[in-house]
C-alpha cells in the first residue's frame, strides 16, 4: 500500500477530488426578469421522501445570494454537448446566458434546453460545512431524457461517458 500523506494543502485536496467523477448542473432562475445561474458539480441526490437533492456552493459565490431566496429553481442535469454552457455559466464576468438556449417556468425557474433532466426546486435548508454551504433542495416537478448521456467533470476536465 502507497503511504497515505497528510492534508497541508487546498491544492492537494482538490487533486484527490478529481479522481471521483460528477455530473455537471446547472442552478437557475429569473431575477428581476433577468435569467440568473451557476454551474455547479457538486450535485446528489439526498431522499426520496421528501424528494432532496444537494449542491454545494462556495460561500464566497455571488450568484447565490441572488439566488437562495427565489421562490423556485430550475436544475438542469447539463447533457455531454453542453460543455460550452457550462463554461459560460461558471464565467466570474460577461453574460452567463450568451449562447446558451434556457426558458423560465411559470414560477421563473430556469432551465437549460437540452439538458439530461430538469428538476423545479425550493430551498429546504441550508448547511454550513467549512468554505462552502451545502442547499438542500426539495423537488416539485421534474423531467427526464434518460438516453441523453449527462456531462461529466473529472480530473479537471470534461469527460463524457462509454458504454461498457
Amino acid at each position: 500500500m502507497t503511504a497515505l500523506e497528510e492534508v497541508t494543502s487546498g491544492e492537494q485536496l482538490r487533486r484527490v477530488f478529481g479522481c471521483f467523477p460528477s455530473g455537471v448542473t446547472a442552478l437557475c432562475a429569473l431575477v428581476d426578469g433577468v435569467p440568473v445561474g451557476m454551474a455547479a458539480s457538486s450535485f446528489t441526490s439526498v431522499s426520496v421522501a421528501p424528494p432532496l437533492v444537494s449542491v454545494c456552493i462556495q460561500n464566497s459565490s455571488s450568484t447565490w445570494p441572488k439566488l437562495r431566496h427565489r421562490a423556485r429553481l430550475g436544475l438542469s442535469v447539463l447533457a455531454e454537448s453542453q460543455d460550452q454552457a457550462c463554461l459560460r455559466l461558471s464565467a466570474k464576468e460577461g453574460d452567463r446566458f450568451a449562447g446558451v438556449r434556457w426558458e423560465a417556468s411559470a414560477d421563473a425557474s430556469v432551465f437549460v434546453h437540452d439538458a439530461s433532466a430538469w428538476l423545479d426546486c425550493s430551498l429546504h435548508a441550508e448547511v454550513p460545512a467549512g468554505d462552502h454551504t451545502i442547499a438542500l433542495l426539495e423537488i416539485h416537478a421534474l423531467w427526464a431524457a434518460p438516453d441523453t448521456p449527462p456531462l461529466i467533470f473529472h480530473g479537471s476536465r470534461f469527460r463524457r461517458l462509454a458504454a461498457l
